[in-house]
């Protein structure tokens, strides 16, 4: 109509809408989840002592089959016959024949993995969101590291050097069996500090063993069930899942190994089809034992009823 201003259009950023409909807000967690999974897994891993006392984390993971390399040789220390004084100069070595030596890099890759996969929904949450993500980071820690120690136990199993066979809980059996075990260490020159991870039922008939009185200036306590040392091994009772079937204890120089994980998420993300966000993680582990320190490794099989 006349005199009326004509309507004036208005123009909309429609890629500006949609990114911030599409905008998908994610925080990353690998560091403080790493950090809480060094922590939980030195005080409540079984085999700790066995991996040097902790486990190699990395954040950030993007490799998914090698975890790192190691230097190996397999060239033999060759103990010479003395400084060749009669060897003529210019027509050889004094020192005897020359041995190369190389080193080869040995791939040492991942070989499981693991995951988790949680929403924390702001109507049903009932708790702080940033109180809850500390709280499933450490949960999720705990939880970790009890499948490092169900993996852990299978891969000291499998790389045992040497085994021995227990046939009763007698204390004439147990003897025999420690003492054949500390000659086994004593020979193979083993340097370092003796550990005997056992089943509760070999716990309870090693401290109940007529050697572990205070006339023989034993270290067990009947009272509390405890003990700390029976015949140069430190003895350590664990649950029985953590032994392979049949098996019923582990004994080792602490440190012969290596325990890893590569983190490749630990994030929150917000969700599409409730109000909140989604909780995950992702990762990949392993173990890795020098072929040469197997022979440190050895477990026991029980034989009997």
């Amino acid at each position: 109509m006349k005199g009326e201003k004509p309507m004036r259009k208005t123009m909309f950023n429609l890629q500006m809408f949609a990114a911030e409909n599409n905008e998908q807000a994610a925080r990353s967690y690998q560091l403080e989840f790493k950090k809480m999974l060094q922590v939980v897994f030195k005080k409540q891993s079984y085999f700790a002592d066995f991996f040097g006392g902790g486990i190699e984390a990395l954040d950030g993971v993007q490799e998914n089959e090698t975890a790192f390399y190691v230097k190996t040789s397999d060239i033999p220390c060759v103990v010479g016959e003395g400084y060749k004084k009669d060897v003529t100069l210019g027509t050889g070595s004094r020192f005897g024949d020359m041995t190369e030596v190389i080193y080869e890099n040995t791939p040492v890759n991942y070989t499981w993995g693991w995951n988790w996969h949680e929403g924390i929904d702001r109507h049903t949450v009932n708790n702080d969101f940033n109180a809850a993500i500390a709280d499933r980071l450490e949960l999720q820690a705990r939880a970790k590291t009890q499948a490092f120690n169900s993996k852990h136990a299978a891969f000291i199993s499998a790389s045992a050097g040497h085994t021995e066979s227990l046939a009763s809980y007698t204390a004439e059996a147990i003897l025999a069996l420690f003492n054949t075990l500390s000659a086994y260490y004593t020979n193979i020159e083993a340097v370092g500090e003796l550990k005997a991870k056992v089943t509760p039922e070999l716990y309870n008939a090693i401290v109940d063993h007529p050697l572990t009185t205070s006339a023989k200036g034993s270290g067990a306590n009947i009272d509390t069930n405890g003990i700390l040392r029976f015949k140069d091994f430190a003895i350590e009772k664990l649950p029985s899942k953590m032994f392979a079937e049949g098996e019923c204890c582990y004994t080792y120089i602490p440190g012969v190994g290596k325990a890893f994980t590569g983190i490749n998420t630990a994030r929150t993300i917000e969700a599409v089809d409730f109000d909140g966000k989604a909780f995950q993680g992702a990762g990949k582990a392993g173990e890795y034992i020098l072929p040469d320190n197997k022979k440190a490794v050895c477990k026991v099989t029980f034989t009997g009823a």
